[in-house]
């Protein structure tokens, strides 16, 4: 897998370089879907040096030529859009996209870039789609928020103020292990959503701890065990009562599990012990969101026009523009890289065991041996042909 590589390191810094911020609308233009089409093929290969260990060159890259701003006012934009063009692109009544693909490229672009920030900093029908990837992007976001609490004590004034006083956010933490909306009952059966989907815990996996229930812990343990935030957190009679919910959920199972927890268990006896502090008033001068309120002010007022240029313009493609961008995304979506990336290893069709061969005519489905295809061709069949049919007819 180290020997598998996208993109040359000329050809990275490249794209590194060329990346820009866009107008709301010019969301989902030519231009744009190009510069889309650039940040997944960095975000591959970001995936593909964090699992070979071949050190940081795309978080070098976009450090160096100070593209991370760029990436979070992408994210802010794209999030605006969402929620200021989308709802009346939606009600115009010549709405009527023979393909949404256009649209869902828009509303995954936002998952791109954050599962881009995500690497880098760990080096490591439509609206059901939108709630799905809603939600992924909700996850990676809590990784993301846990990697900034690794540096909770060189963080700004203000922003450790917006995140210990204006959102609370251990105690807003709380609320998230008392609900852990990433765990769910199917059928009787325990679920998690991990790897972008939902999965069943087998019962001798449920004791352990889910990747999303450590990025909480984690970062508890960063907040309310560092001096610079414990100096600027305010222990009022609420914030106690919820933090003292954790002493719950710390079994001695979850401590074999993070060790490190057993110091935010010393932690917390403390506290029980500890009289509540009045509500502080300590004058900070905190940053406004300041790309949000630019893009707002700049299309204050324009929303329906922008909508109206899009439907135009943008997300009413022709047959032969569709197929371009399809043989565009074919070509960036290579199958042996997302095969590298994929995080869990294709099963067999008919077993389930690991598996190492594909169907030869469809490229559909696979197969841990021969006998186990041979098996499966009954309830294949027909699917197979289709599949192979319509790849010539393309």
């Amino acid at each position: 897998m180290g020997d598998l590589e996208l993109l040359l390191p000329g050809e990275a810094a490249v794209l590194v370089r060329g990346l820009r911020s866009f107008p709301l609308r010019e969301i989902g233009s030519g231009g744009w879907n190009q510069q889309h089409e650039n940040l997944e093929k960095l975000n591959m290969q970001a995936i593909l040096d964090a699992t070979a260990s071949q050190g940081e060159p795309i978080q070098e890259l976009l450090v160096t030529h100070g593209k991370i701003p760029t990436l979070v006012e992408e994210l802010i934009a794209v999030e605006m859009w969402k929620q200021k063009v989308f709802p009346v692109l939606c009600r115009l009544e010549d709405f009527k996209p023979q393909n949404t693909f256009p649209i869902y490229m828009v509303v995954h672009h936002e998952a791109s870039i954050i599962n881009l920030l995500e690497t880098v900093f760990f080096h490591k029908e439509l609206q059901k789609q939108a709630e799905l990837m809603e939600f992924e992007i909700a996850s990676k976001a809590l990784s993301v928020l846990r990697y900034i609490t690794d540096c909770v004590d060189s963080l700004s004034l203000s922003t450790l103020n917006r995140m210990l006083s204006t959102h609370d956010l251990p105690c807003l933490l709380v609320e998230l292990l008392e609900h852990n909306p990433w765990s769910r009952r199917e059928g009787g059966k325990l679920q998690q959503f991990e790897g972008g989907r939902w999965q069943t815990v087998a019962p001798s996996e449920q004791q352990k701890l889910s990747k999303l229930d450590g990025q909480v812990w984690i970062a508890l343990y960063n907040l309310l065990l560092s001096h610079e935030a414990r100096a600027r957190y305010c222990f009022t009679s609420f914030a106690k009562g919820q933090l003292l919910k954790l002493q719950a959920f710390l079994t001695d199972t979850l401590v074999d599990q993070l060790p490190n927890l057993a110091g935010l268990q010393g932690f917390l006896a403390h506290l029980a012990l500890t009289e509540t502090q009045p509500p502080k008033k300590d004058l900070v001068l905190e940053q406004i969101p300041e790309i949000w309120e630019r893009l707002e002010r700049e299309n204050r007022g324009k929303w329906q026009a922008i909508a109206k240029y899009q439907l135009r313009h943008v997300f009413s493609p022709s047959e032969q523009d569709l197929r371009l961008q399809a043989r565009r995304w074919a070509e960036t979506y290579r199958l042996d890289v997302l095969e590298a990336i994929a995080p869990e290893r294709p099963r067999c069709a008919y077993c389930s065991a690991v598996a190492s061969k594909r169907c030869s005519r469809c490229q559909n489905e696979w197969y841990c041996c021969r006998e186990c295809q041979v098996k499966h061709w009954e309830k294949h069949g027909k699917a197979c042909v289709l599949a192979a049919q319509g790849d010539r007819a393309k």
